[in-house]
């Protein structure tokens, strides 16, 4: 790659981007180029495919070329994790790179997922997650990881956790259980039965997995076990209208949110790393929600 090329052939110039393989589907310029220009700020946000294996190249390259910062997506955040100078103890704890920062030529790495996460929720719902009962499905993976971990450290009073791989999800809770030693902590069998037996004594539902963003995917929970009191966040969201899980939530009456809430505050968090200023919001909110209308 003409790293050299890639920064300078774009008016304003590129300065910040999102690397992935795929990435062509990154609505994330669309969300931050309009909160550059509404702050005055000379610098255009672009995508950037890089294969596996290329993050450490990558970053070095961005630094080179005089790039500010870089979001990371899938499958390049635990790869960032050792590609930075300076790691951030949140990411540390999250096990996870989404942000980083190029200050000085040093490389530092943060992860938004879970300060997004938690900013989503009082968003959506007017709660604090550490006075909420959780339910984390797909709980063995990274976006899961973040969740229970965030969950934890905000000592929520119970976490439930539910992974189609149990030994996945039994590593995590112990992990967890050393952050949060006074929660009731508890790992189930993804089940139908399981999950619905759980339900009485959960407030919110998060779905961390990819379940949902295309149709015929399998059901995440049984429908008839969600209830009007019922808080449900699915880290999914889909251009095409709700998923399964909050269609169902909203027809239960219950509380909803998608992943496109999350994806708006992990951005805001990323543009406070780079600027030290707070993110224009509502700028970024209307930016990604023509996106997702386009």
């Amino acid at each position: 790659m003409n790293w050299n090329a890639v920064a300078g052939r774009f008016t304003p110039p590129a300065r910040l981007a999102v690397i992935g393989d795929p990435i062509a589907h990154s609505r994330s310029p669309q969300m931050h180029n309009p909160a550059l220009k509404a702050c005055g700020i000379d610098a255009q946000y672009i995508r950037v495919q890089m294969p596996v294996g290329h993050v450490v190249e990558g970053f070095r390259q961005f630094a080179k070329c005089g790039f500010l910062g870089v979001n990371i997506t899938i499958p390049h955040k635990f790869e960032a994790l050792d590609a930075v100078d300076v790691l951030d103890s949140l990411a540390r704890q999250l096990g996870a790179v989404n942000t980083l920062a190029i200050r000085e030529g040093k490389l530092h790495g943060y992860n938004s997922d879970g300060p997004g996460f938690l900013r989503s929720v009082k968003e959506a719902f007017g709660v604090e997650v550490k006075d909420l009962r959780v339910l984390i499905l797909g709980a063995g993976g990274g976006a899961g990881r973040a969740v229970a971990v965030q969950c934890a450290l905000e000592q929520c009073p119970k976490l439930v956790l539910a992974n189609r791989t149990a030994l996945k999800a039994e590593s995590l809770a112990a992990e967890v259980a050393k952050l949060s030693p006074r929660s009731t902590l508890k790992v189930i069998a993804w089940t139908d039965e399981a999950v619905a037996a759980e339900m009485a004594g959960i407030d919110l539902v998060v779905n961390a997995t990819s379940l949902g963003m295309k149709s015929g995917d399998a059901e995440l929970l049984p429908a008839e076990a969600l209830e009007a009191r019922h808080l449900v966040f699915d880290m999914v969201y889909r251009a095409d209208g709700e998923t399964p899980l909050l269609a169902a939530a909203k027809l239960a009456g219950a509380k909803v949110v998608d992943g496109l809430t999350l994806l708006l505050h992990q951005g805001a968090i990323s543009f406070e790393h780079w600027f030290d200023r707070p993110a224009p919001l509502e700028v970024m909110r209307e930016g990604l929600r023509n996106a997702v209308m386009t």
